[in-house]
C-alpha cells in the first residue's frame, strides 16, 4: 500500500517542545504532532481500515485517531518531516505480510550441545551439595 495517498487527510499541529534549542524552545513552536483519523478516513477501504485498527490498536485514541509526535529537532520543518516519515513507516509496516515460519528440526550437534550444557549445569549443582564424612 502506498502511504503517501493518505497525505490529504493528515493534519499537523505544532506546540512548544523540550530538548535542544536553548532559549529558543521557550518561544518557538517546533514540536510537530501528526493526526490521522483511521476510523473516518475516506481514502481507506473497509479492509485497510480494519487492518490498521487491528495492527495499530495500541497507538489509536478511543476515537480511532492515530497521533504521532516528534520534537527532537530544532526546527518545525525538520520535526514535521521526521514525524511524516515515522507515519509512513508505521502504515507500511502495518500492511507488511509476515514471512511464514517454516518448522525445522534442530541439528544433531545443537541437540548434543544443549544436552552437554545441561549436564555441566547439573554437575555444578551436584558439587554444591553438602558432603557427609
Amino acid at each position: 500500500m502506498d502511504a503517501t495517498r493518505l497525505q490529504p487527510e493528515v493534519q499537523y499541529q505544532f506546540a512548544r517542545s523540550g530538548g535542544a534549542g536553548g532559549q529558543n524552545v521557550n518561544k518557538v513552536a517546533t514540536k510537530a504532532e501528526l493526526r490521522f483519523d483511521v476510523r473516518n478516513s475516506t481514502v481507506l477501504t473497509n479492509e485497510e481500515r480494519a487492518t490498521l485498527e487491528e495492527k495499530l490498536a495500541n497507538k489509536l485514541t478511543t476515537e480511532g485517531e492515530l497521533v504521532l509526535t516528534h520534537q527532537t529537532e530544532r526546527t518545525q520543518l525538520a520535526n514535521k518531516e521526521k514525524v511524516t516519515k515515522k507515519f509512513y513507516r508505521l502504515i507500511e509496516k502495518a500492511f507488511e505480510k509476515p514471512k511464514p515460519r517454516r518448522a525445522t528440526k534442530p541439528s544433531k550437534a545443537s541437540v548434543e550441545k544443549r544436552i552437554s550444557g545441561k549436564k555441566q549445569k547439573g554437575d555444578v549443582k551436584e558439587k554444591r551439595k553438602k558432603v557427609d564424612y
